[in-house]
């Protein structure tokens, strides 16, 4: 050591600026070296070093990184992986007061003893030093910083209430993951920071801080050693922690390393607790704010001259006692316990005979336990490292492969990643040792990339797990009160400066469902408040938009695509229905009224399109005294009335009043009154929701599919839904009102008191089986007795031979031909029977008939149906319900004969008229009728 070595110690509390004034110092000279007491804070100074200087001249070693160029001439470090005796002209350690601590303190003893840069050397550390560095050094220089801001204590706070650019402390890796999770759900997230984690992680959670994706760091106290972080105030969510050996309460001294992050440069800080953490005591508080301290008394110390001859004398020079009052014996650390096992093993001991054995045992047992599963797990790594060291003089690159291949996973969670990245640090500090390996560079490039690769899922993992970038861009946006833009895409998906929040239905904004608690309340009101100029611009669309892309639902709603935007609401006339918005508050009365506006537009043109014979009815100024009384119910009753309701009013219409309104459309039919064209699907489907409306249903009916004849009948629907269907509940069925009034023409030319059986027209017409058919006749007020009889069969056809044909013909039946033949029909089988099984043509030759004799009589069901007294409201007209008079035997019935044997209609059918048309074909008996045969009978007698 030269004689103008100069030494100094420059004391001060947090945010003072040492390590850049020690930075600025090692760059004014031609080489130096800087011992700093995380490799997170190396990292961070060996970029700010390579930035002012180049990557060639800057060397950066660690435990588990080494990268140094041909033509180092910076070194930064950590305190443990400082070079011996390389002659640098500056040499600085920082933070210097952790000499007292318990587990490396005796490291940064040594380097305070030991040393020293050619022309200067700096301790850096807290004004709590002074007197063991006047004690121990006694040429050492004093240079006191004061800190640059002030720092004060706010008390506690709870996290909810946390200002942004805060740092909650924990102490453990279970607190920090709870407490970054609670601010995800309340804040948007936070980024992690903790010792544990590899650099790559520990900088891409920083610069994710720094950059403002969020606003909070969650942090163990590894953010007191010297990180440079933009944060406002720091708050701790406990005041212990686990030292390696027992729970102890935290120091004021500590505690200010820690506080001391709050406020960088010239701006103020903050600290306090949060969570379970007990308000500080203010004499603690005053010490922390003011920077002072209880002055340190004794430092750490393990002898540094090693006696490597045995195990046993190595054992003794690390147990050696210090020679100084202010240095004390350190406990015995991970590295000695080690030792100490392992002289135990016998193989060890047989090992190590010499001195280099016992130095290269002494050197695997500085490993340090990253894993941190168990002592004896730990030094059983050891043994094997050492043994293959010992025995190879590296180690094999297939054993090491196994190992390291194990570990290169990136799936699992974060504990699972944490895990595997904290045994890649094992094997990354082992391929950083000189000569351990047969090819060093590409043991040093794996380990590396597998941990890089890890670093990286598992930064991966804790944003996913602890950022919601969402919610945490849009707080910060509101919290700068600016425009924020919002975007709706064709789907109607809404992105707020980029995020996606939610979904814009109509003019109602549905969010996100995943979101909930805070996170919902944030993007609502972001939300909101960004959409205010799309409510205008899709008010604007939709009042444009062609009544084609608006619609309304069978249970009374208006939609827009596939959007609701509104719903009918009863107004003073079944014709003239109100129209209620679906638009959220936020659009504004003008968008709501825009909307109002179209809605109601759309569906009074709609009205006037699909009842204009009904409006003609309403607005026929002609029409007076009973045909505009007439007139006026139809009109209530949307174009569809039962009889029996209007039978007295109907009676009392004659032929000229009948006549005006039947130019209108309407048909008076035996059991209802109707407008034919209101009957259609269309109209029918809109009857159906303004009548709802009218009667203050609760669910409305739903419109019958169209082309149906009859339909099951509806048990449940409110009186009245069926005749506003277009239908009449018969028994189990309900049939169509214009189809009923066909089949009552049909009725009318049979015999109800002596009994009639159904025909083929009358099932046709309403398409059902005989047995559907008689519970449809039984719910008009018919009475259906069942029975039984043989069915008559036809007789045998003859054959008439005819020419055969010429030989080596077969005749076909061409394609047109073909066309024109009609399809053989296939028996209906009713719902519950067994279908008979048709014999094959093939089966019973021409001119034969099936053996009767074998199969016995074949027997078939018949209803004769006669004239009952009808069930209550069935609406058949009569005297009694004020009815047209009915003529003939069939008094009283639907469709009896007239006088004269006819079928009677309203008005006489007036001269018969003759054509010259051919007749036309009559209709082929379905010989799977059950009529069949006694229709084919009085067929041939005619």
């Amino acid at each position: 050591m030269t004689g103008d070595t100069r030494v100094v110690a420059v004391l001060g509390p947090t945010n003072t600026g040492k390590t850049t004034y020690a930075i600025e110092r090692m760059l004014g000279h031609r080489t130096g070296v800087i011992g700093l007491p995380l490799r997170l804070l190396a990292r961070e100074v060996y970029d700010r070093v390579v930035a002012a200087r180049g990557p060639s001249v800057v060397a950066l070693v660690t435990g588990e990184e080494r990268i140094v160029p041909p033509r180092t001439q910076y070194w930064i470090c950590t305190v443990e992986a400082m070079p011996d005796g390389i002659g640098c002209d500056f040499l600085a350690v920082d933070e210097i007061q952790l000499c007292a601590d318990p587990e490396r303190g005796h490291v940064f003893t040594d380097r305070l003893l030991r040393a020293r840069g050619l022309h200067e050397t700096l301790f850096l550390g807290a004004d709590t030093m002074r007197g063991p560095i006047r004690a121990l050094v006694p040429q050492a220089q004093f240079v006191q910083r004061e800190r640059m801001s002030e720092l004060t204590y706010v008390g506690p706070k709870k996290i909810s209430r946390m200002k942004p650019r805060s740092a909650i402390v924990g102490f453990s890796v279970e607190n920090v993951y709870a407490i970054a999770e609670l601010i995800r759900r309340q804040k948007g997230g936070a980024a992690v920071v903790m010792g544990a984690l590899s650099p790559r992680t520990r900088n891409a959670q920083v610069d994710m801080y720094q950059n403002g994706e969020v606003d909070y760091l969650v942090a163990t106290d590894a953010i007191g050693m010297g990180l440079n972080l933009d944060v406002d105030h720091v708050a701790f969510s406990a005041l212990s922690k686990f030292d390696g050996r027992r729970m102890r309460p935290l120091a004021p001294n500590e505690l200010a390393q820690i506080a001391g992050r709050a406020g960088r440069g010239m701006k103020n800080g903050t600290f306090g607790v949060t969570g379970d953490a007990s308000p500080l005591d203010e004499g603690v508080a005053e010490a922390i704010t003011s920077h002072r301290f209880t002055p340190l008394k004794k430092l750490n110390w393990r002898n540094h001259a090693l006696r490597f001859g045995s195990i046993d004398g190595l054992i003794a020079s690390l147990e050696a006692a210090p020679d100084h009052e202010v240095l004390v014996k350190a406990r015995e650390a991970d590295d000695l316990g080690a030792l100490k096992v392992l002289a135990q093993d016998a193989e060890v001991a047989a090992r190590c005979t010499d001195g280099p054995s016992v130095r290269l045992l002494w050197d695997v047992c500085r490993i340090p336990d990253f894993r941190g599963i168990s002592h004896a797990e730990h030094t059983s790594l050891l043994e094997a490292i050492f043994n293959h060291l010992h025995e190879r003089g590296t180690l094999p690159d297939d054993w090491l492969a196994q190992r390291t291949n194990r570990i290169d996973r990136t799936d699992g969670d974060i504990d699972a990643l944490s895990k595997r990245l904290a045994f890649i640090r094992t094997w990354t500090y082992v391929a950083q040792r000189k000569g351990w390996t047969i090819d060093e560079s590409h043991w040093r490039e794996q380990t590396r990339s597998v941990e890089d690769r890890l670093s990286d899922a598992l930064h991966e993992r804790l944003t996913q797990r602890f950022v919601d970038r969402r919610t945490s861009v849009l707080l910060r946006r509101l919290g700068q009160k600016e425009a924020m833009v919002a975007e709706v895409s064709n789907t109607g998906e809404v992105t707020v400066e980029g995020e996606f929040v939610g979904r814009l239905e109509g003019f109602r904004f549905s969010q996100d469902k995943g979101a909930g608690g805070a996170e919902a309340k944030t993007i609502k009101s972001a939300a909101l408040q960004a959409l205010g100029p799309q409510f205008h611009l899709r008010a604007d669309r939709f009042y444009n938009a062609p009544d084609t892309e608006i619609d309304f639902t069978e249970q009374g709603g208006l939609v827009w695509g596939k959007d609701a935007v509104g719903k009918l609401v009863a107004g003073a006339d079944a014709l003239k229905p109100q129209v209620e918005v679906f638009v959220d508050d936020v659009a504004g009365p003008e968008v709501a009224q825009k909307v109002q506006r179209r809605l109601q537009h759309f569906i009074d043109r709609k009205i006037a399109a699909l009842f204009e014979p009904l409006l003609n009815l309403s607005r026929d100024e002609e029409l007076t005294g009973l045909a505009r009384g007439f007139a006026f119910q139809m009109v209530e009753a949307l174009g569809v009335l039962p009889r029996a309701s209007v039978a007295e009013d109907v009676k009392a219409l004659d032929q000229d009043a009948r006549g005006a309104l039947r130019k209108h459309g309407i048909r008076f039919g035996q059991f209802t009154i109707f407008m034919p064209l209101l009957l259609k699907p269309a109209p029918t489907r809109l009857r159906l929701v303004l009548w709802s409306l009218m009667q203050g249903v609760q669910d409305f009916p739903e419109a019958p599919p169209p082309g149906l004849v009859t339909i099951p009948a509806d048990k449940t629907a409110p009186a009245g839904a069926d005749t506003m269907s277009g239908y009449r509940n018969a028994g189990e069925r309900a049939i169509r009102i214009d189809m009923l009034e066909r089949l009552a023409d049909m009725l009318r030319g049979e015999n109800s008191r002596a009994g009639f059986e159904a025909n083929a027209d009358m099932l046709s017409i309403t398409g059902m089986t005989l047995e559907q058919f008689a519970d449809l006749m039984q719910g008009l007020g018919y009475k259906a007795d069942k029975g039984e009889r043989t069915k008559v069969k036809p007789v045998d056809a003859v054959v008439t031979p005819s020419e055969p044909a010429p030989e080596g013909d077969t005749p076909v039946m061409d394609q047109a031909e073909a066309a024109e033949a009609p399809a053989v029909p296939t028996p209906e089988v009713p719902d519950g029977e067994t279908p008979v099984p048709v014999t094959p043509a093939e089966e019973t030759p021409i001119g034969e008939a099936p053996d009767a004799e074998e199969a016995g009589p074949e027997l078939e069901t018949f209803y004769t149906f006669t004239w009952g007294r009808p069930p209550r409201n069935a609406g058949a007209p009569n005297r009694r319900q004020g009815g047209e008079r009915p003529q003939g035997k069939g008094k009283g019935k639907p469709g009896g004969k007239g006088k004269r044997g006819g079928p009677r209609g309203e008005k006489d059918k007036g001269a018969q008229k003759f054509s010259a048309r051919p007749p036309k074909p009559e209709k082929k008996i379905d010989p799977d009728n059950p009529f069949a045969a006694a229709l084919m009978g009085l067929k041939d007698t005619k």
